[in-house]
């Protein structure tokens, strides 16, 4: 055989090696160190694919093994969906765990049903309504978060807490997704006593671990807290007097989701309000209010 058959031969399987170790790759997301002993060994993608998910750590060296945990099973979080699923969704567009379900998945979590924690896990499972999930968003959501059982779940729950308590840009995230699955069907805002009801769960929670701590701008979600004073329960109480004697039919969008950019940035006297910022009225008004307030009761 001449070199040139011989060069040619070699750049032929070198074209297929690399064609099947960039489709192992593609599947299993590993480095291309670790993909290449699959590949190596195995020859083709679809074989090597099958043996890594039999056994991910099989051909792993032993940091790796050790740093990388096993993938999550779709069948394991299936089966646990379907055993809280709604009794007559089978087979219907209808495939979520309603609000009995969640009842009784809280009950094998040990967590109450009203606990914080469950908004951080609505928004990581993209709940399209209070007490409910979709088999998808079920799935995706806790494949996302890395657990496939009742265990590992109950284990997240303090994690999941103490960022919503603690991280400013996870509550924020949380704090704008309740608005959505939250309102009524059909509704394009929040009724004002379900919004008081969702504040009074996620503003404590933030203001004592430090999320909502007072910065000079809220632009950056990255902003450090200055160290002064800013929201803290009283205000709160405040905000849920002034929207109880106003009265109102709802919370709108607008109002919902800068409030929590208010609350971040206000002193505890309101004195620093610009009220010629592009704030809604209902917290221009809720200032306004609140000063008159304190004025009378000096």
């Amino acid at each position: 055989m001449s070199k040139s058959n011989r060069t040619s031969k070699s750049s032929k399987h070198s074209a297929e090696f690399t064609n099947e170790l960039n489709q192992f790759i593609a599947v299993t997301n590993l480095p291309i160190k670790e993909a290449t002993k699959f590949i190596t060994k195995y020859g083709k993608a679809d074989l090597a694919i099958d043996a890594y998910y039999n056994d991910p750590n099989a051909l792993a060296s032993s940091s790796t093994a050790a740093a990388r945990p096993p993938p999550v099973s779709n069948t394991k979080l299936n089966t646990l969906f379907d055993k809280y699923k709604a009794p007559d969704a089978t087979g219907t567009d209808q495939d979520i765990i309603s609000i009995d379900g969640t009842i009784r998945l809280c009950a094998d979590l040990s967590v109450d049903p009203e606990d914080v924690v469950l908004l951080a896990v609505a928004y990581e499972l993209k709940a399209p309504g209070v007490g409910e999930f979709t088999r998808a968003g079920w799935r995706e959501g806790w494949k996302t978060l890395g657990v496939e059982s009742l265990a590992g779940m109950k284990n997240l729950l303090p994690t999941l807490r103490k960022n919503l308590a603690s991280d400013y840009a996870y509550f924020k995230k949380v704090y704008l997704y309740t608005f959505e699955f939250a309102r009524s069907e059909g509704q394009r805002s929040l009724a004002v006593d379900t919004a008081q009801a969702f504040w009074g769960l996620l503003m404590p929670h933030a203001v004592s671990g430090g999320a909502l701590a007072h910065v000079e701008n809220d632009e950056d979600e990255e902003s450090e807290p200055d160290g002064t004073a800013g929201w803290n329960d009283d205000l709160t109480q405040m905000w849920f007097d002034f929207l109880n004697e106003k009265g109102g039919k709802g919370i709108s969008r607008d109002t919902w989701n800068q409030f929590v950019s208010f609350a971040r940035t206000i002193d505890p006297t309101l004195e620093k309000h610009d009220s010629e910022g592009a704030w809604p009225s209902t917290i221009d008004d809720f200032v306004e209010w609140a000063k008159g307030h304190r004025a009378s009761s000096a």
